[in-house]
């Protein structure tokens, strides 16, 4: 009763229930009960009204107060040299992730998308070298910005990875060096975000001198402005020359911090490494001017990572690219010859694959490598059909290919790992991609079907000719099997009679034998 009669006190004359209930939710559930009891006093019509809304308060609560388990998740391995690149000693590590039901339409369909992005968490986790031992998500309108899971969740899941052993919590967004800090404060471990797990994969992986570069370059650019500094790192360096033959008054200054001069060296290995990356730019660009000056059209396979990119690469082709279950085993671009079924000569582009929330980092130090997306003829998007999220994956590698400017390329969609999917999910994907192609690299199902795809969305020779090749020229004639469309071949006693259609540069050449 006290609360009742100091807001009386204070002129709080209203009669009305409803409103004296939502003005009054964050205090005593005493009070709340009170305006109920009264509403029901008033008549059933505002007593359901009122009954409603504090359902939804109490359910609401429930829901924020509690963290959802999402069982699946451990990654522990009977045999640590199951991956080769492993440690020994593999990181025991717990997921984190916020999720709302804002996002969509049902709670449970923005829990499932989360679930599936804390799983992919989970893989990447493994594949950077670490054990995940369990994986809690909790439903927030957004992030706390101090401790990412608010504080009194915080203490539960140090609580949690205290009773684990875990030595690293990994959150499944991207936090801010503050949230990352007091996160640690409150778990007393290490605190990282995808972002950091992802850059640790690619340092791993990269084998070429601008792979590595290219990984450095985002890593230094995410540790910027994350560098902490304690200590005697704050302390500043003398200014001037005391004591000493110098500039002498007035050049005695504070000097810089330690942590600045971190800050300045990052910057200057920032410029060289921008300085390396854009000399590996000529050779590269010279490489497809070749390709470009011999019509040789492109095809760059782009994906999902650990949609089997590689395998099917090598399922096309006949080469034995590295394939390996595991996300990002790709960094380098390899690009390998292939002929269309008229003999008809072009390549594949082996690209990195993509993840949802690449980090703009890696999108802006890796644009080198996606330019063999930007500049080829036909993208052979590769999407994983086992997958529990396709269509989030077809719109990961749209968004991506679309901030390199690549989106009216012609694009061929093959579902990959058809043989691990039942009919009902051949469906489900066909109304996702009507014209798409179901292919196992594994098994061959669907490749020739590929193919001739491929062979139909390759640009084709537009000028059609008729020529007498003198017989001493093979040469030019064994170019236009390569190369252009050979409708018609004929042999006579002036040379070969070709009747075909050509490039232009194929035209040039053909110029003084056209008939």
């Amino acid at each position: 009763m006290t609360e009742f009669s100091e807001e009386t006190e204070n002129g709080d004359e209203s009669t009305d229930p409803l409103d004296r209930l939502l003005r009054r939710t964050s205090k005593q559930g005493a009070t709340v009960l009170r305006d109920l009891q009264q509403a029901q006093a008033l008549g059933d019509a505002a007593h359901d009204e009122l009954g409603e809304g504090l359902d939804e308060i109490y359910m609401e609560r429930e829901e924020r107060a509690s963290l959802t388990r999402v069982a699946g998740l451990s990654t522990e391995l009977e045999d640590v040299t199951e991956v080769e690149y492993r440690q020994l000693r593999l990181e025991n590590v717990v997921l984190i992730g916020v999720f709302s039901s804002e996002r969509s339409r049902t709670a449970g369909e923005s829990l499932e998308q989360a679930e599936n992005s804390l799983r992919e968490l989970a893989a990447l986790a493994e594949t950077a070298g670490a054990k995940v031992l369990d994986g809690v998500l909790q439903r927030r309108p957004f992030p706390d910005p101090a401790t990412y899971f608010g504080k009194g969740k915080a203490h539960e899941l140090a609580d949690l990875v205290n009773s684990l052993g875990a030595d690293t919590v990994i959150a499944d967004s991207e936090l801010g060096p503050s949230q990352r800090r007091a996160l640690e404060d409150i778990v007393k471990v290490k605190v990282v975000d995808r972002t950091t797990v992802i850059l640790d994969i690619f340092s791993q992986h990269a084998k070429s001198r601008e792979g590595k570069a290219q990984v450095e370059l985002a890593q230094l650019e995410y540790l910027l402005p994350r560098l902490r500094g304690w200590g005697e790192s704050m302390s500043r360096q003398a200014g001037g020359q005391v004591g000493a033959a110098g500039a002498g008054m007035g050049s005695r200054g504070p000097g810089e911090t330690q942590i600045e001069l971190d800050r300045r060296k990052i910057r200057t290995r920032m410029a060289r490494l921008r300085k390396q990356i854009a000399g590996f730019a000529p050779a590269r660009a010279a490489k497809r001017a070749n390709r470009k000056r011999g019509a040789v059209p492109s095809v760059a396979i782009a994906g999902y990572t650990n949609a089997g990119k590689s395998s099917l690469l090598n399922r096309l082709t006949g080469t034995q690219e590295l394939v390996q279950n595991q996300l990002f085993a790709t960094l380098d671009t390899a690009v390998r010859h292939a002929e269309t079924a008229d003999g008809r000569s072009f390549t594949y582009a082996d690209t990195v694959g993509f993840v949802r929330n690449l980090p703009h980092q890696l999108v802006e130090a890796f644009r080198s490598t996606f330019e063999e997306v930007g500049e080829s003829d036909v993208i052979l998007h590769v999407v994983d059909a086992s997958h529990p999220d396709p269509e989030a994956q077809l719109q990961t590698v749209r968004d991506v290919i679309s901030e390199v400017d690549a989106q009216a390329i012609p694009e061929v969609v093959a579902f990959n790992k058809a043989d691990l999917i039942d009919d009902s999910r051949r469906m489900l994907l066909h109304g996702l991609v009507p014209d798409a192609v179901f292919v196992s690299a594994r098994t061959g199902e669907g490749i020739e079907k590929l193919k001739a795809r491929i062979d139909a969305a390759l640009p084709l020779p537009d000028r059609e000719i008729t020529a007498v090749i003198p017989y001493d020229r093979g040469d030019l004639v064994a170019e236009l099997h390569e190369r252009n469309r050979v409708l018609e071949t004929d042999y006579e006693e002036a040379g070969t009679r070709v009747h075909a259609f050509v490039t232009a540069e194929m035209f040039a050449k053909l110029d003084s034998y056209l008939v």
